[in-house]
């Protein structure tokens, strides 16, 4: 039996519990023209005193299967998915995939800073740019990159605090009294402290479906205003999409954590508890340890969870002690990938392609 796609295909409310009742659904599965239930009958098979035998059929169960769903730029799951390795939901400690994004981060910036350190000859100025609109959580991962006091990054910026470009340039100027090399992180969406992106000074800046301002070239406008300003050697690095899909940098912590997470899920669900998110819930012990529990998700979407501003030091360019002590334990240790010809091995969808046997 085939029924056409537009007739039976499965939902998600992408907006979760808008406090104003509105739906936005997004149809998952994708690149489906048609889609293949399973019937499986209730079947009774009843007989008589008389040995007459009879068969009642009350109810068709449908079982099928639909393409997972990829959220990309645009579609109304994306920001709530990314919300994951940016670390910004309320009433957990931490999400999962976080530990392994800030390890990605910081192995990153210290590579960057390595490869920075061998032009000592003259000053420059590396910039990295790091995912977070009003969160800076992945940005703040980059302090764990430092090697010793006074070491790169040397500055590190985070939307929390108001961004001023003056002040900016003379933190940058200070620096390089110590620091001939210098590396600087800032979050994609530091601002001037009145709604006003960094990245909006270079150019206009388009808007996604939901009318969100599009980050992109915070590190780019710097650039330029440190080489014009300050006439120095500048070059600036956006991490991009790499801090949220590598595997190259695995926290085993993490790891370890996404899997407990996820049985206690299907443990809370199977007792027929709905509506929640498991949250992480840090104890008080002196060494890291962490329970699991079911959070209400009414109480969850459309918060955010910023770096307290006790933890941002230096006048707004550096981080403290405290997010290193929170941070550390949860990027240790590395999980091995699985290779296949000297590559990752990842699972994957088959193409629709001619030669299907050339695709392995």
């Amino acid at each position: 039996m085939k029924i056409e796609r537009k007739y039976m295909a499965h939902y998600l409310n992408a907006t979760f519990a808008a406090d104003d009742g509105t739906a936005s659904y997004v149809r998952l599965g994708k690149d489906l023209e048609e889609y293949s239930p399973e019937l499986s009958a209730n079947v009774e098979k009843k007989t008589n005193i008389l040995g007459n035998e009879t068969v009642s059929i009350d109810s068709y169960q449908k079982q099928g299967e639909v393409s997972p769903y990829y959220a990309e730029k645009g579609d109304p799951l994306f920001e709530k998915l990314q919300s994951i390795i940016d670390n910004d939901l309320v009433l957990t400690d931490h999400t999962p995939g976080y530990g392994s994004a800030a390890k990605y981060v910081a192995s990153t910036v210290r590579e960057i800073a390595i490869d920075a350190s061998v032009y000592d000859n003259k000053k420059s100025v590396t910039l990295v740019e790091i995912m977070g609109r009003h969160a800076g959580w992945l940005t703040a991962a980059s302090v764990l990159a430092r090697k010793f006091e006074g070491d790169n990054p040397v500055l590190i910026y985070l939307p929390e605090v108001a961004f001023d470009q003056e002040q900016f340039l003379a933190d940058v100027q200070k620096a390089f009294e110590h620091t001939s090399n210098l590396v600087v992180c800032i979050s994609e969406g530091i601002n001037d402290g009145n709604g006003k992106f960094v990245c909006e000074l270079a150019s206009d800046v388009g808007v996604d479906t939901f009318g969100h301002k599009m980050l992109t070239g915070s590190g780019k406008y710097l650039e330029n205003l440190v080489k014009d300003r300050l006439g120095v050697k500048v070059r600036s690095i956006e991490l991009n999409v790499n801090q949220r899909c590598s595997s190259a940098m695995l926290s085993a912590t993490d790891e370890k954590e996404a899997i407990a997470s996820g049985s206690f899920g299907v443990q809370t669900a199977l007792k027929g508890t709905t509506g929640m998110m498991i949250a992480f819930h840090r104890t008080d012990d002196a060494d890291y340890h962490i329970t699991y529990a079911p959070e209400d998700v009414n109480l969850i979407c459309n918060q955010e969870k910023t770096v307290p501003l006790d933890w941002i030091t230096g006048n707004g360019s550096d981080i403290g002690q405290q997010f290193i002590d929170y941070a550390l334990p949860l990027i240790q240790g590395s999980v091995k990938v699985p290779e296949e010809g000297g590559l990752p091995k990842f699972a994957y969808r088959k193409c629709n392609c001619s030669e299907p046997s050339k695709i392995s």
